[in-house]
C-alpha cells in the first residue's frame, strides 16, 4: 500500500508529490493524459515561444521561488524585459498607456479629473463589512469609473471573469485585508512600500524554456513515481484506506489520496465518499477560454509594445479580454528583429468567443492587433490553443466552497484536495496550495517523513502502469 496517490499530474500535482517525496513517503501520480504539466505548455515555434497557458511567476512568492532554486532552474531565470516601462488600457477604442509607478492612474488622463479625486480620496472612505464582489467592493473604496474602467479589465483580462460576480474575498483578499487592517488600501499599499515592498507587475519571472519547465523539472526529479496515460474511475474507502479503479490498469492502494484536477472531475471522483465537498467542487464553473498567438516581423508592428500587454474593459466592446506582449515581457520569445504578442478570448464575458474556431480567432486578434498596436502583414506564426474548461470562477461563496473542500479530510480521513480553484489560479498560488496539501497529508500520516530526503534527478522518462498505453494528447482543460 502506498503512503498517498496523487491524482493530476499538473503543476499542482505535481509540487504536491515532490513534497511528499521529499519527505520520504511513498507516493505515485497518475495522470490521465499523455503528458504532465496540466495546462503549464510551453511550446517552440519557429524561434517564437509561446505559452499555451500561465507565462508569468511572482518573484515576491517565497514558495515558488524556493521550488525554482531547489530544482536547479534558477540558471535558466529571466526576469521581466526592462523593456515594461507602462501598463496599457484600451481607451475609446485606442491603447492608453499609464505609468507602472502606484500613483500613475493619478497622473493619468484616462480616467477624468473627478474619479481620479474620488480616488484620491480612497484614504478617507469608512470600512465596509459582509462578503462583495469585486466590483461592488472597488466602487465603494475607489469609485464606479474605477471600478469599471481599472478593476473590470484587470478581471476580465487576467482571470478571465467579470468584477461584478466574483467575490472580492476570494480573488484579492489582500485588498479585503488592506482595508480591515489600516481602513485604507491605499494607504496599506503607501506603507508598503516605505517598507520597501514593491509592485506585483515589477517582480514577475519565468524561465529560458518558458513556464513548462517547471512541471519538466518535477518531473525529472519524481522519475517513475509519475505514471501518464492513467485515469482513476472511483475511489473506494477501505477499512485501512483507499483502493482506486483504474479499468483496464486494475486497481492501486493507498493511505491517502489527493485530487489534484480540476474541479469538475474532483466532483465526479468524490461522489459516494463525500457529497459536501462534491457538491462544492461541482459548484466551481470554468468558462471556454483560447488563447491567439501571433508572431510579426517588428518592422510591421508600429506600437512600441513597451509594456506587459494591454486590457480592456467590457463596455469597450472589443472580442479581446486583453493581451501580452511576449516578446517584451521575457527575453528569447521572439528571433531576432521579430515580435510576438498573445491575445485571450472567451472566458465568462464571451464563453461561445473561447470555443470559436481557430480560423475565426485568428482573423479577430489580427482584427484587433491592427487596430490597436498597428500589427499589419502577414503574421510569420499564428498558433490557436483552446481551452473548453479555463480558469475556475471564484463566484459569490467561494469560501465557502473552498472551506467545504478542505473539510473533507474530517469528514473522510485521508482525502485531500488542492489545485488553481483554492487560493489563485497563479503558479506561485498553485505551488503555495500545493506545499500546504502535502503538509496537511504529512500531519494525517503522522509525520514521520519529517528529514527531508534528496530526490535524483533523472531523465523524466514517463513509465505508464503495466497494461495501460498513452493516450492522445488532446486539449487538456485549463488546471495548474
Amino acid at each position: 500500500m502506498l503512503d498517498a496517490v496523487v491524482i493530476g499530474g499538473g503543476i499542482s500535482g505535481l509540487a504536491a508529490a515532490y513534497g511528499l517525496r521529499r519527505r520520504g513517503y511513498r507516493v505515485t501520480v497518475l495522470e490521465r493524459q499523455a503528458h504532465i504539466g496540466g495546462n503549464a505548455v510551453s511550446e517552440r515555434l519557429d524561434g517564437f515561444l509561446m505559452e499555451h497557458g500561465p507565462s508569468t511567476v511572482n518573484a515576491g512568492a517565497p514558495v515558488a521561488t524556493g521550488l525554482s532554486r531547489e530544482l536547479g532552474l534558477d540558471p535558466e531565470r529571466c526576469d521581466l524585459g526592462a523593456g515594461v516601462r507602462r501598463r496599457y488600457l484600451v481607451s475609446r477604442g485606442a491603447l492608453c498607456g499609464i505609468s507602472v509607478h502606484p500613483l500613475g492612474f493619478l497622473c493619468s488622463d484616462y480616467l477624468s479629473l473627478g474619479a481620479r479625486l474620488r480616488l484620491a480620496a480612497e484614504v478617507a472612505m469608512p470600512r465596509g463589512g459582509g462578503e462583495e464582489t469585486v466590483a461592488a467592493f472597488c466602487a465603494r473604496r475607489f469609485g464606479a469609473e474605477f471600478a469599471a474602467r481599472v478593476i473590470d479589465p484587470l478581471v476580465g483580462g487576467i482571470y478571465a471573469a467579470r468584477a461584478s460576480e466574483v467575490s472580492v474575498a476570494a480573488l484579492f483578499p489582500k485588498l479585503v485585508e488592506l482595508e480591515r487592517r489600516h481602513g485604507s488600501v491605499l494607504g496599506g499599499i503607501l506603507r508598503r512600500r516605505r517598507h520597501g515592498a514593491t509592485m506585483p507587475g515589477s517582480r514577475l519571472f519565468s524561465w529560458r524554456g518558458g513556464i513548462g519547465a517547471l512541471p519538466r523539472a518535477l518531473a525529472r526529479r519524481l522519475g517513475e513515481t509519475v505514471q501518464t496515460g492513467v485515469t482513476v474511475r472511483r475511489i473506494e474507502w477501505r477499512r485501512h484506506g483507499f483502493r482506486l479503479d483504474l479499468g483496464a490498469a486494475g486497481g492501486i492502494d493507498a493511505r491517502t489520496v489527493l485530487i489534484a484536477t480540476q474541479p469538475h472531475v474532483a466532483a465526479r471522483l468524490l461522489d459516494g465518499i463525500d457529497g459536501p465537498a462534491a457538491a462544492a467542487a461541482a459548484g466551481i464553473d470554468a468558462p471556454p477560454l483560447a488563447v491567439v498567438f501571433l508572431g510579426f516581423r517588428r518592422q510591421d508592428v508600429d506600437h512600441p509594445l513597451d509594456g506587459l500587454g494591454f486590457l480592456a474593459a467590457e463596455d469597450e466592446r472589443r472580442t479581446l479580454n486583453g493581451a501580452q506582449f511576449c516578446s517584451t515581457m521575457f527575453a528569447g520569445r521572439a528571433p531576432e528583429g521579430h515580435v510576438a504578442v498573445a491575445g485571450y478570448f472567451g472566458g465568462a464575458r464571451e464563453p461561445g468567443l473561447g470555443a470559436a474556431s481557430a480560423d475565426e480567432l485568428i482573423a479577430f486578434a489580427r482584427r484587433e492587433f491592427r487596430d490597436l498596436i498597428g500589427a499589419h502583414g502577414q503574421p510569420l506564426v499564428a498558433r490557436v490553443r483552446h481551452w473548453p474548461l479555463g480558469l475556475p470562477q471564484y463566484r459569490l461563496g467561494h469560501q465557502d466552497r473552498v472551506a467545504a473542500l478542505v473539510d473533507a479530510s474530517g469528514r473522510q480521513p485521508g482525502i485531500f484536495l488542492t489545485g488553481n480553484y483554492f487560493s489563485g489560479p497563479s503558479v506561485a498560488a498553485c505551488v503555495a496550495e500545493a506545499a500546504e496539501a502535502a503538509a496537511r497529508i504529512d500531519r494525517f500520516l503522522g509525520g514521520r517523513g519529517n528529514v527531508p530526503i534528496a530526490l535524483p534527478n533523472t531523465s523524466g522518462s514517463r513509465h505508464p502502469i503495466a497494461g495501460v498505453g498513452e493516450i492522445e494528447f488532446g486539449e487538456r482543460q485549463v488546471s495548474a
